[in-house]
C-alpha cells in the first residue's frame, strides 16, 4: 500500500442520518474530499467523502458505509488518511508538514540542535516544534524564510538561524 498521510479526523455525528462532523487538516478544508478515498490508519477501511456543509469547527460530510448516528458516533476520533500518490506536486520551497517531521535541525554553523517534532499553525503562520538534543524541552520557532533559510528534504535537514539566545538555556 502507498504511504498514507493524515488529512483529517472524524469529530462525531452530525444529525441522525449518518453524517459526520469532520475536522480537515488540508489547506482548504473542503479539499479533503479531493483526496478520497480516505483510509483508516492501518489502511483496511476506506471511505468516499461528500462534503455537505460547514460546522462551527469543521465540516459536515457523508462518508460511504456510515448510515446511522450511532455508527458516526462510534468513529469519533478516527483519523483519516489519504494516499501520498493523491497529493499534487509542490512548487519549490513548499513542503508538506508530514515531510518535515523527523528532520534534523542544525544551526547555520552546523551545530545539531534537535529534530522537528511537529508543524503547528495557530492562525498567523506555521511554527516548527523542535525536540532539542540536550533536554526533553521543545522549542517553537516561526517557519519563515528569515529564521529557516534552508530545508533539504533529500538530506533530511532543516537549517535555522534562530533569534539570539533561543537555544542558550538548553
Amino acid at each position: 500500500m502507498a504511504e498514507l498521510i493524515c488529512v483529517g479526523a472524524i469529530a462525531g455525528a452530525f444529525g441522525v442520518k449518518g453524517e459526520v462532523r469532520l475536522k480537515s487538516f488540508t489547506t482548504s478544508p473542503e479539499a479533503i474530499a479531493d483526496y478520497a478515498p480516505l483510509f483508516t490508519e492501518n489502511g483496511d477501511i476506506q471511505y468516499d467523502v461528500v462534503i455537505t456543509g460547514e460546522t462551527k469547527n469543521g465540516l459536515s460530510a457523508r462518508m460511504s458505509g456510515i448510515i446511522s448516528k450511532e455508527e458516526a458516533d462510534n468513529l469519533k476520533g478516527t483519523k483519516l488518511y489519504a494516499s501520498r500518490e493523491s497529493f499534487p506536486e509542490l512548487h519549490e520551497d513548499e513542503y508538506y508538514h508530514a515531510d518535515l517531521i523527523g528532520l534534523s535541525v542544525q544551526n547555520l554553523d552546523g551545530t545539531h540542535i534537535g529534530k522537528v517534532k511537529s508543524v503547528l499553525n495557530h492562525g498567523a503562520s506555521d511554527l516548527l516544534e523542535i525536540n532539542t538534543k540536550i533536554s526533553n524541552k521543545t522549542i517553537l520557532i516561526p517557519f519563515t524564510r528569515k529564521i529557516v533559510p534552508k530545508v533539504d528534504i533529500q538530506k533530511s535537514l532543516v537549517i535555522v538561524d534562530p533569534p539570539e539566545g533561543l537555544f542558550s538555556n538548553d
